[in-house]
């Protein structure tokens, strides 16, 4: 049987690995920031009745400048946005890549800021991008200052920021994106993945648009809208900036069903991001029980929370799996991830981890050696 090795790919995919995470069928699956709660009946109703008025022209072509969905996500994003400015594909990883194949290349860099979103390496690479990453101040924090120190290094021609981070949860203040977007002299994107978990009032990239055309904001409905079985992600940008992405994507890249789909979630929007309150509560609960058991939970403003005081990280994301708790080893040292689920999901990793705990494990070592 052939192997890759065998094939004649190219030099600089040799020796890598596909990004991957497990996907087993268990009952708590906590491990890849999934919204876990389901889509409400009625919305699952309009969204059906949509994609099936769909297939009544699947014979033709989609819209191939999918113009319907554009105007529906300027619309939810606000800040004076329109049609012209709204970029779609499928998930934000498409979306990231289509940046990359424009601006990015053979010859060209793309900076991050490490850890980061692992795809943001794969896709560069996939692109023949050259992928460079700065190291972030203490706690998983970026300042301003050792964002702009990175750029005037390396002068990259891509800048990626993850506000708030993944996978640490970090949130990214405004003050920094602000300076990574005047010190930049090529493409800044933030990708706002998660950013309607942050807290209430927290300030969108979506706010420094105006008078930067070459800052994008990227988003996808993944997440807050618990739709990353339809794969829907999107930008904002300067006009110019879609037009350049045009040029690479394959022709009606977006399904007719993907679009109506889409556009059934975007119609219901207030009562799919319903559920956001409830898992911002589960994501501060798990952080404060985690911190009672001794562990060392991050800062995050996302649906998930990173710990660190674990001290065999694998042996205990093995244990949870052996009970049918799925969470995330990331190859942080010392680190584990939880995505916040529902209640009953939240508590039944709350009490599996309870066993791991460094306070009941030191707990049991004196007792063992009194």
């Amino acid at each position: 049987m052939t192997s890759l090795d065998d094939l004649p790919i190219r030099d600089d995919l040799r020796g890598r690995t596909p990004y991957g995470a497990p996907q087993q069928a268990v009952p708590v699956a906590l491990n890849v920031n999934e919204n876990t709660h389901p889509i409400p009946e009625d919305v699952a109703h309009d969204i059906v009745a949509r994609v099936a008025a769909a297939i009544l022209t699947l014979n033709r072509y989609p819209d191939r400048e999918f113009t319907a969905l554009r105007r529906a996500l300027a619309e939810y994003l606000g800040h004076g946005l329109d049609a012209s400015r709204i970029w779609a594909a499928n998930g934000s990883n498409e979306v990231l890549q289509h940046i990359m194949q424009a601006f990015g290349g053979p010859g060209r860099t793309v900076l991050g800021f490490a850890p980061t979103y692992s795809m943001y390496g794969l896709l560069a690479s996939g692109t023949g991008t050259t992928w460079v990453t700065a190291e972030r101040d203490g706690e998983f924090e970026l300042s301003a200052e050792t964002a702009v120190a990175a750029i005037a290094e390396h002068d990259p021609d891509i800048v990626l920021l993850c506000a708030p981070n993944n996978p640490t949860g970090t949130p990214l203040s405004l003050e920094t994106i602000t300076a990574v977007a005047d010190a930049a002299s090529g493409i800044v994107v933030v990708d706002e993945a998660y950013f309607e978990f942050a807290e209430p009032g927290t300030p969108s990239a979506l706010t420094l648009l105006e008078g930067r055309p070459r800052l994008l904001v990227s988003r996808t409905m993944s997440k807050a809208f618990a739709f990353a079985g339809a794969r829907v992600g999107y930008l904002a940008a300067d006009p110019a900036v879609i037009d350049a992405l045009r040029l690479v994507r394959l022709p009606y890249h977006l399904s007719a069903l993907t679009q109506a789909a889409a556009l059934g979630a975007l119609a219901h929007s207030a009562e799919m991001l319903g559920m956001v309150d409830e898992i911002r509560a589960q994501r501060e609960r798990i952080s404060h029980r985690l911190a009672e058991l001794g562990f060392r939970p991050f800062r995050s403003g996302s649906n998930f929370v990173l710990f660190g005081g674990v001290d065999d990280p694998h042996s205990v994301f093995e244990a949870l799996r052996a009970r049918g708790i799925l969470i995330r080893e990331i190859g942080l040292p010392g680190c584990l991830r939880v995505t916040a689920g529902t209640e009953t999901e939240t508590t039944a990793f709350l009490e599996a981890i309870a066993a791991f705990a460094p306070r009941t494990l030191a707990g049991t070592e004196n007792r063992m050696g009194s």
